[in-house]
């Protein structure tokens, strides 16, 4: 399969975004530490397994705008993860549970911080 670059899918970045924001808020939520090589790793990950590439600098802005919405911004909407919540945000495969409320949430709350975000990181 060929990887594909991100900034040709319109979704791609808010998707990864909102992973990095449930997976900052889920190891929140189970450690009580924000977990920023965790971050990195997913930063890397999530384009790997969906084939695509991201360059590194992106790959840095989107995970520190992950780790300020989830300390900063995700109680601001209703959603303040405990450990209970935490294997709901994924499906056994972690990915994304787009049946899980809180996920549809920040899904929302991410697309409107890349919006805020794009002219000013030169982003289309």
């Amino acid at each position: 399969m060929k990887i594909r670059e991100m900034s040709l899918l319109p979704n791609a970045r808010g998707e990864l975004l909102c992973y990095l924001v449930a997976t900052a808020a889920a190891i929140y939520a189970l450690t009580s530490d924000w977990r920023v090589d965790l971050i990195v790793i997913s930063c890397r990950s999530w384009p790997s397994r969906n084939w695509l590439s991201l360059p590194w600098l992106d790959r840095v802005r989107l995970g520190q705008l992950a780790l300020q919405i989830a300390r900063r911004d995700l109680r601001g909407v209703g959603i303040a993860l405990k450990r209970a919540d935490v294997q709901g945000l994924f499906t056994s495969d972690m990915k994304l549970n787009p049946a899980s409320t809180a996920v549809q949430r920040m899904l929302q709350v991410c697309r409107h911080a890349l919006e805020d975000h794009r002219f000013a990181w030169g982003w289309q």
